[in-house]
């Protein structure tokens, strides 16, 4: 078999995934955590990841994915974005700070899906989806997953029905109804549209996500450490992101492993991730952690917060992944940083004049942080830094206007 899901709690095999559906995503021990071990040959990535290959979607490394190479891929070009240098930004560092370094924007807004690194799993979701006769699927989004989802599963079938909460942009709304997909929309926050979309699960058996540990998602989201050796040739020695619950960076570290005993000579970058000052509670709880000097348990002491953030997309008051999330940060030298929400319009005008695009206010947080990061001292000479920015600004268009307005 070229892959099976293993329980990450009890060690048990499952299969693959139709044993994984067939069995509610849960293993026997009760958790849904279930991480996919691959017996294909990584040494095959030498050839896959050549530079100047053209690559055309994410399945170009259907190799080191839960998909067979005769399966009819559901696929919109995601997942195969550049990964542009930001001179203006490595400018800045030399400037202000005397570090020289190299800055990559992951651009993800150009996504060939829905524009956004959501993109990616709602593809492979759709894929398997469609391979194992999945008729209908359930999950809370805040906003770009919903999306996603809503655009790939309509493309194959699958009734699904997003559970939202109650600020939700009204631009998103809009793209989900375009897909004919159904919206709920709560009257309470992403917490309380987490617990709409469980009872509706139980209630008419209806998959549901396993949110950001589903291993869906993850192998999709885990391609982007491939997409570094193609691309820039190595592994960056700074990965940087705006976290709500944090996929994106559980993936990456899953790829970062799958490829260790191969190539022992990349290592895992150091993790800065980002959070807003309005719905900031991973950063509450490393702050915590440090001032108490990392004690037995540290990771699963966090504070529940209630987001006073516009930025819809990142409001996660419950921050559910920091047991995993925190200790990946800490093992490769990182942390968690804290930017000011107001005044963000200035990061993206400033991205706006030098590069002639809108970026997204969770993608402008995440440029916000590396200005975080110069200010304490994060970032070193000769550093390779990866910007994973997650969207454009098409459905935040308040956004667009404030940057547009910003003098």
């Amino acid at each position: 078999m070229k892959y099976q899901l293993v329980c990450k709690k009890c060690g048990k095999v499952i299969g693959d995934f139709a044993a994984w559906f067939g069995q509610d995503q849960l293993c026997e021990c009760g958790s849904n955590h279930a991480e996919a071990n691959y017996t294909t040959d990584y040494h095959r990535l030498n050839e896959l990841c050549k530079p100047g290959l053209e690559v055309d979607n994410f399945y170009h490394y259907s190799p080191f994915l839960p998909v067979d190479e005769d399966d009819e891929f559901v696929s919109l070009s995601e997942g195969a974005v550049p990964i542009e240098e930001w001179d203006f930004l490595e400018k800045y560092a030399k400037d202000h700070y005397g570090i020289d370094c190299k800055v990559m924007v992951c651009r993800n807004d150009l996504n060939g899906g829905t524009g956004t690194f959501k993109d990616i799993a709602a593809s492979l979701a759709a894929t398997l989806f469609k391979k194992h006769n999945i008729e209908a699927y359930c999950l809370a989004s805040t906003g770009n997953a919903a999306i996603s989802y809503a655009t790939y599963l309509a493309k194959v079938g699958v009734k699904f029905t997003i559970f939202a909460p109650f600020d939700m942009y009204k631009e998103t709304q809009e793209a989900i109804h375009a897909t004919g997909q159904r919206l709920v929309v709560s009257e309470g926050g992403y917490g309380q549209a987490k617990a709409e979309a469980a009872d509706f699960h139980a209630t008419y058996r209806v998959m549901i996500s396993a949110g950001n540990i589903d291993p869906i998602r993850v192998e999709a989201k885990k391609t982007l450490v491939f997409e570094c050796l193609r691309e820039l040739g190595r592994i960056p020695d700074v990965y940087m992101q705006a976290v709500a619950g944090g996929t994106s960076p559980i993936a990456f570290e899953k790829g970062m492993r799958e490829i260790a005993s191969t190539f022992p000579q990349h290592r895992m970058p150091r993790m800065l991730l980002v959070q807003q000052d309005t719905c900031d509670p991973m950063v509450q709880a490393w702050e915590w952690a440090i001032q108490n000097g990392f004690p037995q348990g540290w990771n699963k002491h966090f504070p529940t917060v209630v987001p006073k953030t516009k930025i819809s997309i990142l409001t996660a008051g419950t921050p559910g992944m920091y047991p995993i999330l925190g200790p990946i940060v800490k093992n490769s030298g990182g942390c968690y940083l804290r930017v000011l929400e107001e005044g963000l319009e200035k990061y993206g005008r400033m991205v706006k004049d030098e590069r002639g695009i809108y970026m997204g206010p969770a993608s402008i947080v995440c440029i916000a942080g590396f200005f975080k990061a110069l200010e304490e001292n994060k970032l070193k000479n000769n550093d390779l830094i990866l910007l994973n920015t997650g969207e454009g600004a098409e459905r935040a268009l308040w956004f667009k206007k404030a940057i547009d307005d910003y003098k």
